[in-house]
């Protein structure tokens, strides 16, 4: 599998798994061996969050990981009204518990709100030197954001922002500005929402071409560049091993030429998108 190297020289696979809706009352028991599954294929890189159902989602991913810690890289993000200095070790604390860890491997600003930027890295410097995580990063946020991180942005490992078919805007200037910068990017529903992109013409015709399913050809869209992570969710086994296949699909010149057509890439600055 590709991997993607952050700036300290840790290296992850560029397919990782998504935990976005786990816990929020459906069958924890079939996440978590959803979970399970996907470490045995590979997806060593886990992302959740402390917004995902309130915590459930985390709980649902410290069920999947008991026992394999050494195996997972480990991601959760901070909601922002609890990224100051007072209270984001009191919610650090939470998801750790809540995932049965001593440590997360990346912890992220889930997105920007009313705490200053640099009180946020204050915090989550502070959470480095104490053990806690062993990198930060941010999500949601643009280049002029990032701009003002102003040296802390060379200690920031990543951004994780929306990027599929449907989402191209960051394709015009973040995602050259982090590879300029050799800082990773991953990118959240990276197959889309509700299943109009997977429905769209274009899409279906490059995938009967090659014999794969619409997911598997918006996925592969995403994995074939430089730096990026896709952390798709997947509950279902045969979503995930179609996921994983994914992986070994080469869009040609022809399929990128199509897909272009269809899905134009951006030529001016565009809002960021988020979700």
């Amino acid at each position: 599998m590709d991997q993607v190297r952050f700036q300290d020289g840790v290296t992850v696979p560029a397919l990782g798994h998504g935990s976005w809706r786990m816990g929020e009352g459906g069958d924890r028991r079939a996440e978590a061996d959803a979970l399970r599954l996907g470490l045995d294929l590979g997806l060593k890189l886990i992302d959740t969050a402390e917004m995902y159902g309130e915590g459930g989602a985390e709980e649902v991913v410290g069920d999947a990981i008991a026992g394999r810690r050494e195996e997972v890289f480990l991601v959760s993000k901070v909601y922002p009204h609890n990224a100051s200095a007072k209270k984001l070790p009191l919610a650090l604390a939470a998801s750790l518990k809540r995932l049965r860890v001593e440590r997360l491997d990346l912890y992220l600003l889930h997105w920007r709100g009313g705490v200053p930027l640099a009180e946020t890295v204050q915090a989550m410097e502070a959470a480095l030197a104490r053990g806690q995580i062993a990198r930060w990063g941010v999500s949601n946020l643009d280049v002029d954001d990032l701009e003002e991180l102003g040296p802390a942005l060379a200690d920031c490992a990543t951004d994780q922002v929306l990027w599929n078919l449907e989402a191209r805007g960051v394709e015009y200037d973040l995602l050259p500005f982090c590879a300029a910068r050799a800082m990773p990017v991953m990118a959240y529903s990276p197959i889309g929402q509700g299943g109009a992109l997977l429905r769209h013409k274009a899409l279906r015709v490059v995938a009967e071409r090659h014999g794969v399913a619409p997911a598997q050809v918006a996925l592969a869209f995403v994995l074939a560049r430089p730096g990026v992570i896709a952390i798709p969710k997947a509950s279902d086994p045969a979503h995930l091993r179609a996921n994983v296949a994914a992986r070994d699909l080469r869009l040609t010149e022809q399929d990128l030429a199509e897909i272009d057509a269809a899905f134009p890439p951006p030529k001016r600055k565009r809002p960021l998108e988020m979700i």
